[in-house]
């Protein structure tokens, strides 16, 4: 009896777990019911007729990631590459993926490593290197295409290494460094080139500055003639209307012709002293013709006061 309790109770239990299924979050089963296909289980708690039904695949909705191996490339200069990379991907439609392929996994690797090789052979190595995202998305819009009829949904590839030969990294290397080099002088002689402006530029202000200066100051010193000459004349002007002034006054004659005659005479005592041949006026043997012409060069001087 106990032997044949345990075997009840183990039966029954077996009964239902067949009979009791619970489907996960981001799961779906496709149940058959004698080998023909009732659907698919979307999340929740089902009830199955036991040895009449089963679940026959379960399929995980989440985004999975698959790891392509490393594979040698050929691009378009024959130059071999090694280059692997990682592909992510989703079921959408668990019904295709379960029946339209044997193995959706293995395939989307085998596709992935394929359309791959084609990428890199329309390129050379050169744009390679430059074009890894052009290349990424055109692997992802090949393999989904090609996954569509298996439920599969590709949404995105990423490369992670492309390793050049070793020679080919020693020129790439060697390449670079020249390139390097000619930036650098490059460089220096723009700043040469720059510095040289600059310096004509500050030149040419310069230049410009002293020019501008000169010129205020011939200015300033045309000013200050003018100026000056301005002074002297109204100065002169003044002086003369004085001297006027006086000599219409009582005794401004007398005055004039005694200061004149007195200039005549200093001027005619320094010819004779310093000249050993003297020339004189024939009228200066007669003084007191000389005072009666000075006389009336004085008379013939307006008297503004009158």
């Amino acid at each position: 009896m106990g032997a044949t309790a345990i075997i009840v109770f183990l039966v029954i239990i077996y009964i239902i777990k067949k009979t009791i299924i619970v489907v996960p979050e981001q799961s779906e089963y496709i149940k058959e019911r004698l080998g023909v296909l009732q659907g698919a289980l979307k999340p929740g708690f089902y009830f199955m007729i036991p040895f009449v039904d089963q679940i026959r695949y379960r399929q995980n909705l989440k985004e999975q990631t698959i790891d392509i191996d490393p594979q040698v490339c050929i691009t378009k200069d024959n130059v071999s590459v090694e280059v692997d990379g990682v592909l992510y991907m989703k079921v959408v439609d668990s019904e295709k993926a379960s029946y339209g392929i044997d193995n959706f996994m293995l395939a989307t690797s085998q596709l992935a490593q394929t359309t791959l090789r084609s990428e890199i052979g329309k390129l050379i190595l050169d744009n390679l290197l430059s074009e890894r995202d052009e290349i990424n998305s055109n692997v992802v819009s090949n393999i989904d295409r090609a996954t569509d009829p298996w439920g599969i949904k590709v949404t995105r590839y990423e490369i992670r290494n492309i390793t050049p030969p070793k020679q080919i990294l020693l020129e790439m290397e060697n390449q670079m460094k020249s390139e390097r080099e000619r930036r650098a002088e490059i460089t220096i002689s723009q700043g040469e080139k720059e510095s040289l402006i600059n310096k004509s530029v500050g030149e040419r202000q310069e230049s410009i500055n002293i020019s501008e200066g000169e010129k205020i100051r011939l200015v300033n010193e045309a000013d200050g003639r003018a100026k000056e000459i301005e002074l002297v004349s109204s100065a002169t002007a003044k002086g003369l209307q004085m001297i006027s002034e006086a000599i219409s006054k009582k005794g401004g004659k007398e005055a004039v012709s005694l200061q004149i005659t007195q200039e005549y005479l200093d001027a005619l005592g320094h010819i004779l002293k310093t000249s050993k041949t003297t020339v004189v006026p024939e009228n200066l043997a007669n003084i007191g013709g000389v005072f009666e012409g000075l006389s009336r060069i004085t008379t013939k001087i307006p008297q503004t006061g009158e």
